[in-house]
């Protein structure tokens, strides 16, 4: 878990890229992948990424908020970890299908009602989200922050 700022930036990088990866492939494939190309497709991660990392800076401090006040062993690294992510995962979800349901309408439309849509893109989204974030993009964002940052950011130690 990040000990300061900058990891703490830097982990939600790794968080927000693997989430993004994960949900736009899946969004593609339920939508069809026939209607991109390599660019567009890029550029489409790209802006998501942005809109993403925005959202989880204003939603991680609330999260962590929430994840602190809730009855459970914080002794334990893994039951916070555990915490965080069920209180995370939902906000998120429910922010960034809001952007999903735009970017679907402005691409290939929407048919019917627009929060019949937004319920099952919440849904379809939110049981993908959580177990990607708990058993996939948590545990390697953490492992890569452990093995390529963390040895950057400790301060040395005074040896007399």
């Amino acid at each position: 878990m990040p000990s300061n700022q900058k990891e703490g930036i830097i982990f939600g990088i790794f968080m927000c890229f693997g989430m993004v990866l994960i949900m736009t492939v899946y969004n593609t494939a339920l939508h069809g992948f026939s209607s991109f190309t390599v660019k567009s497709a890029f550029i489409q991660f790209v802006v998501t990424f942005i809109v993403a990392f925005i959202v989880e800076s204003f939603v991680e401090p609330k999260a962590r908020k929430l994840a602190l006040s809730l009855p459970y062993d914080k002794s334990k690294e893994i039951n916070f970890i555990i915490a965080i992510s069920f209180c995370m995962v939902p906000m998120m979800v429910l922010i960034m299908s809001v952007y999903g349901i735009i970017l679907t309408e402005l691409m290939i439309g929407i048919e019917g009602s627009i929060f019949t849509a937004y319920l099952k893109t919440v849904g379809l989204n939110f049981i993908v989200a959580l177990p990607s974030q708990l058993l996939i993009v948590g545990p390697i964002s953490r492992k890569l922050l452990a093995k390529f940052i963390k040895p950057l950011t400790q301060k040395p130690e005074l040896t007399m």
